[in-house]
């Protein structure tokens, strides 16, 4: 080697201070990148998967009351909207946190209730559950006190969303209007508060006879036999009542509670307030239940509006319109 070249400066190989730091940089600027991508699609997968189960669980609620409703004979809750009242009875509305109560009603409650549907069978005695007495017909034979659960209206239900359940002093006011057997069973809205055949006597339908009047009910060849309270003329009275069907939104929870035919409450005897409570939704934020007026004759119609929530999939709302026995 000559002196000239073994006196040249060496090339550096390494990597300086300044370049490794610009690299440490872009590195982990990089990973934040791909971090926040990352986050981004865990998170909305998180998103999706409870937004889908928040839209499961408000489907089946609505599909249950909508199946229930369109396979009831009557609407008991809500009541029509009365002059009478400077809240609409006729809206049953709720929220959570919970809704301000309109006018001079103290507590506002969603309640839906409806008479059982004939396709439930409870027991597999292969006899609705809905016809008590067991005779082939069904809510025939109706006890003073309509829903045979010693209550005014129904059992621990505020039937008129005053914000009260079962005021009043008598078992036999069946929609809490403070009067009794007020309305009988013959198809005219006898104390003109919007409702047809909702509070009759013992004697359904007022006629002083068991049945109908002159008529041989039973088809056992004689007319008007027996107890005028004897609505069917079967030897019997007051055997086959509603039975209530309620829904109900509870501390964020859409229920259902469904009449049992077994004595549930251990009272000794199958009445009105043996029952069992479900869960159909939780999270709700909001059910809404409104009967809509229509002209007198017409088939029943009620809206239905549900709401649940979460923080992470924010809130899914069904509304659907169902007719009272639709599916009949």
């Amino acid at each position: 080697m000559s002196e000239r070249t073994a006196n040249l400066p060496h090339k550096e190989t390494g990597v300086t201070l300044v370049e490794l730091l610009v690299t440490l940089v872009i590195t982990v600027l990089l990973f934040a990148g791909l971090n926040s991508i990352v986050t981004g699609v865990l998170g909305s997968r998180v998103y999706l998967a409870e937004r889908l189960e928040l839209t499961r669980e408000a489907e089946f609620a609505m599909d249950r009351m909508v199946r229930t409703v369109s396979h009831s004979r009557r609407l008991l809750v809500p009541m029509p909207d009365k002059a009478g009242s400077n809240w609409p009875e006729n809206i049953r509305e709720q929220t959570v946190p919970d809704t301000a109560p309109v006018g001079d009603s103290v507590y506002a409650t969603a309640i839906l209730a409806v008479t059982l549907p004939a396709y439930y069978d409870l027991d597999f005695d292969g006899i609705p559950d809905a016809d008590d007495d067991g005779d082939g017909q069904i809510d025939e034979d109706l006890h003073r006190d309509t829903t045979n659960d010693f209550a005014t209206g129904i059992f621990e239900i505020d039937d008129d969303g005053d914000g009260f359940a079962d005021e009043g002093g008598s078992w036999w006011d069946d929609d809490e209007s403070s009067d009794a057997d007020e309305d009988p069973i013959n198809g005219l809205d006898d104390d003109n508060d919007g409702l047809i055949d909702e509070d009759p006597p013992a004697d359904v339908n007022a006629d002083g006879e068991p049945g109908l009047s002159g008529v041989d009910d039973d088809g056992d060849g004689l007319i008007d036999e027996g107890d005028p309270a004897d609505d069917d003329e079967d030897g019997e009275n007051d055997e086959d009542s509603y039975n209530a069907v309620v829904y109900e939104l509870y501390l964020g929870v859409i229920e259902e509670r469904l009449p049992v035919p077994w004595d549930e409450n251990g009272d000794g005897s199958v009445n009105g307030r043996d029952f069992i409570w479900s869960t159909l939704a939780e999270n709700a934020n909001f059910l809404r239940f409104e009967r809509v007026p229509t002209p007198a004759g017409q088939p029943e119609l009620v809206d239905i509006t549900l709401g649940l929530a979460t923080a992470t999939a924010g809130t899914v709302t069904l509304n659907t319109r169902v007719r009272v026995g639709g599916a009949l």
